[in-house]
């Protein structure tokens, strides 16, 4: 490659953080109390900006980094949340997540976690 291909702002990659977690990982938010398994992983921010606008400046995480989708439970509800990777660490806890959609995405397997569901792999 010449001098001039090394320089080119098209040839040089962007440098991004890879995924540290992936389908089937049973994570917990940093921050907040709740857990859950992630069942979709973006690379990078692929949400609405409405919804990132709505989280305070202060700790807006960097659109620039892998965000999670979940399905989520706290002590009082299940959802589907939405993170950041440096929102999230690994959930060491043994306890099985009971997500009333997880029988429909994933299935869990002894000793391993979770796993997407053959039937919906392309």
């Amino acid at each position: 490659m010449s001098p001039l291909e090394r320089s080119s702002p098209m040839t040089r990659s962007i440098d991004m953080p890879s995924a540290s977690f992936g389908i089937g990982d049973v994570v917990r938010h940093r921050l907040l109390d709740f857990r859950g398994v992630i069942f979709d992983v973006d690379p990078v921010f692929s949400n609405s900006d409405e919804w990132y606008e709505a989280i305070p400046e202060a700790i807006r995480p960097s659109r620039n980094q892998p965000f999670y989708h979940l399905l989520a439970e706290n002590a009082d509800s299940s959802y589907i949340a939405y993170v950041s990777q440096q929102n999230l660490v690994a959930d060491d806890s043994d306890e099985p997540v009971e997500h009333p959609a997880l029988a429909t995405l994933l299935d869990h397997t002894d000793g391993e976690g979770y796993r997407l569901r053959p039937d919906l792999m392309n």
